[in-house]
């Protein structure tokens, strides 16, 4: 177990996999695939693998994405990086394609393909038509298609194996803004599952469920309200596709009480579709959304901040939702 970062947990899961098959390629424009990790050798994947196989391409997220799309269903597995610039321009070749050709073949056409699609937008500083609210909203509603979004550098790990290691293609979303985090991380390969969302702590009064960005916010106002003796269970959803209802069921029908916390746009935030979800399984619960609003984030890092919900707002919704 080492102390690492985001990205350095993630190339390390490529650099791993990049080792154990030949064919494996990652595709990217801008960002290279470079981390350093304090008492780390630098992982550079370019300088390992060379340019066949790590390729820097022209400024074309369509071409990347359909790129690597076409070199899963030849056989070899692939993925590429696309920059919070383009972070949309790939969704109609994966929504039109990616999602749909599994079930077009009967099942027959195997895609092992990742997407890491970079959400800076959901960070202070950047101009307005670079500050994107959308990416997890679009890419989870696509079917057949698994949409992912790890908000710890475990996770983030454990899932780049998974998913590069699936025969189902995968969008793997990178919140940008906890690229500084660390924790301890194992430096063998593991694996955390598509499937399963992380009760990150337990407790019987109130569920608060978040993904990604939200996650730091959410769990230092659960710290706040357990001291004021609220019981919170705090869940971390980590998969929007296939989301896990049946732990968001079986805490909301113990609590009945359930707040969705997005750093996504208000209206259908993956938050409401954890709300349809209890709401149709448990009966007398109450519930509560928190999002950013359905706005064009500004480019002034001050209006930014006020309105991205953070830990003060979310523990005041919470002892609304209690009390």
């Amino acid at each position: 177990m080492t102390e690492k970062s985001w990205m350095y947990s993630v190339l390390e899961a490529v650099q791993h996999e990049m080792r154990e098959d030949p064919a494996l390629t990652w595709i990217f424009e801008l960002t290279p695939p470079v981390a350093s990790n304090p008492n780390m050798p630098v992982i550079n994947l370019e300088t390992e693998f060379g340019r066949k196989r790590v390729v820097n391409t022209g400024i074309d997220e369509n071409w990347m994405a359909s790129a690597v799309l076409g070199a899963g269903l030849a056989g070899s597995r692939a993925a590429t990086y696309i920059p919070y610039q383009g972070a949309l321009m790939p969704l109609e070749v994966i929504q039109n394609v990616a999602g749909k050709l599994r079930h077009m073949t009967g099942g027959k056409a195997a895609m092992p393909v990742v997407w890491v699609i970079e959400m800076t937008g959901q960070t202070p500083g950047f101009a307005g038509q670079h500050s994107c609210y959308e990416e997890d909203s679009f890419y989870m509603h696509i079917p057949g298609v698994r949409t992912v979004i790890p908000s710890t550098p475990y996770d983030a790990k454990g899932m780049m194996h998974a998913a590069l290691r699936s025969p189902d293609p995968v969008v793997y979303l990178y919140p940008a803004g906890l690229r500084t985090l660390t924790e301890e991380v194992p430096d063998e390969p593991y694996e955390v599952p598509l499937d399963k969302a992380a009760v990150r702590m337990e407790g019987s009064d109130l569920t608060i469920v978040s993904s990604g960005g939200g996650m730091p916010g959410v769990l230092e106002a659960a710290e706040v309200l357990k001291g004021e003796g609220m019981g919170v269970e705090v869940i971390d959803l980590r998969v929007l596709k296939e989301m896990d209802t049946e732990t968001l069921v079986t805490s909301v029908a113990k609590t009945k009480r359930l707040l969705t916390v997005d750093q996504s746009y208000y209206t259908l935030a993956p938050g409401a579709e954890v709300v349809a979800r209890c709401a149709e399984n448990v009966e007398g619960a109450r519930f509560k959304r928190v999002a950013f609003p359905d706005a064009p984030p500004p480019a002034s890092p001050e209006m930014f901040l006020w309105m991205r919900p953070n830990a003060e707002g979310i523990a005041g919704a919470a002892r609304a939702l209690v009390g």
